[in-house]
């Protein structure tokens, strides 16, 4: 099919799947075009050539107007979307709260919302009732989060009122934004429908809500929403206002539960799908801590179990696309690139590229073993990006994830329903294209 026809039957699909536009050869090369567009859009796979374009040192390169049109009504102005000296003030102030990401510091934050998930995954196996992995995935994340940035753990409730807006909210914008890549010019405005705004509205009140906790007269919290109320610029002496602090906890809230959510959601599924891999995560976690409290210090012996989630991270990474706009004309390597021009990095493409893994398509966590860690092309494994916008919470998804993964694996038995519907989608994040339903059983 060409990408013409690719184009038209993933606008008629309506899911905004942008991975189905991914052609062949993206698989194959170190740079090329993506398919049909009203701008033109070249994707790149080269970490010698991803590398320069990530670090942006000259601001060549600041985040896609797509992107940064689609997600304004979420997450306002705030650094995940802004670019150049707006970013650079923003991270200013906001460095301090990174502070409060100290692994040891959120650890109980993590065991205590696992404590109270596991509460409901005995009672779902007791009962032999099904449940949405996804949802279950996105629930418990999110409470952690909540805990680590709030000092309040998330009603139920409530993180499944964040999940369903979220998820209405992805699809609605990705399918927009699918229509605007295709026929839109470079720069236009983003006009959101009514209903995707109320959708952002209702994950906005409920950060706001959390934050009003930390407002109040005599309010005394020392986590990351307390560090980011103090954060003021040294230059101009102005702290943030309410609104621009909804914009940068959303960033905090959203991505540091949403992306280790999805990258959980496929490390089950795979699991389950491969059960010597679940028994091997259950063997290990056996071996190091038996049936008691896993601590702390266990986590880093827990190395399969990282490995399993590392490599769930690089076939299904949460961010599917790192999108970027040439804001100027300029030079990718050799060749000549307009303003304007839609510069894509895929990790889902570097990461299944044949160039720059063995066996790319396999699932295999022995690949992060330290004996093999010279396979690996420096640059070719980006599931939390690079350069200055790195991800600051790489450190703590993956504790949290080698956690989450050894207590539910050594305890439990899961179960897919349907195996065979699940699919990925690309969207904002690397998503099945429906919910996937389990069963859990305890392990005998």
């Amino acid at each position: 099919m060409g990408p013409l026809a690719s184009l038209v039957r993933v606008i008629r699909q309506g899911d905004g799947d942008l991975l189905s536009l991914m052609p062949a050869d993206a698989y194959l090369l170190p740079m090329g075009p993506l398919g049909y567009s009203r701008r033109s859009i070249q994707i790149v796979n080269d970490p010698a050539l991803t590398k320069p374009i990530l670090a942006d040192p000259e601001d060549i390169f600041p985040k896609n107007d797509l992107m940064v049109g689609a997600l304004t009504p979420l997450v306002g102005d705030s650094m995940f979307v802004s670019s150049g000296s707006l970013w650079r003030q923003q991270r200013r102030m906001i460095d301090p709260a990174f502070s409060h990401i100290r692994l040891a510091k959120a650890f109980p934050s993590m065991v205590g919302a696992l404590d109270d998930f596991e509460v409901r995954l005995q009672a779902a196996a007791a009962s032999g009732q099904e449940m949405s992995l996804d949802l279950a995935m996105g629930q418990l994340t999110a409470d952690i989060i909540c805990r680590t940035v709030f000092s309040a753990s998330l009603a139920n409730d409530t993180a499944r009122d964040v999940f369903e807006s979220f998820a209405f909210f992805e699809r609605s914008v990705a399918h927009v934004e699918l229509v605007r890549l295709i026929f839109g010019k470079p720069f236009d405005d983003i006009p959101q429908r009514a209903d995707v705004l109320e959708a952002c509205a209702r994950i906005r009140g409920h950060i706001g809500r959390l934050l009003d906790t930390h407002l109040e007269a005599g309010a005394q919290f020392d986590d990351i929403a307390a560090a980011v109320i103090a954060a003021r610029d040294l230059e101009t002496d102005t702290r943030f206002t309410r609104e621009e602090l909804i914009d940068q906890l959303g960033v905090f809230f959203l991505a540091g539960h949403e992306t280790t959510a999805s990258a959980l959601t496929w490390a089950f599924f795979i699991a389950a799908m491969q059960p010597a891999v679940a028994d091997k995560v259950q063997a290990e976690a056996v071996a190091v801590v038996g049936s008691g409290p896993i601590e702390f210090d266990h986590v880093k012996r827990l190395t399969y179990a990282r490995n399993v989630f590392k490599e769930a991270l690089r076939l299904y990474p949460p961010i599917t696309f790192i999108p970027r706009v040439a804001a100027r004309a300029t030079m990718i390597g050799s060749k000549k690139i307009k303003r304007g021009t839609m510069v894509m990095i895929a990790p889902w493409a570097v990461h299944r590229h044949q160039s720059l893994w063995p066996n790319p398509d396999v699932f295999d966590p022995d690949r992060f073993l330290p004996e093999r860690e010279h396979e690996i092309v420096s640059g070719s494994y980006i599931p939390f990006g690079a350069g200055p916008r790195v991800c600051v919470g790489a450190a703590f998804a993956t504790t949290e994830a080698t956690l989450i993964l050894a207590r539910i694996l050594r305890t439990y038995r899961i179960e897919v329903q349907q195996p065979e519907l699940v699919r990925p989608v690309a969207r904002l994040t690397t998503r099945p294209a429906q919910e996937v339903m389990m069963k859990v059983t305890l392990r005998t």
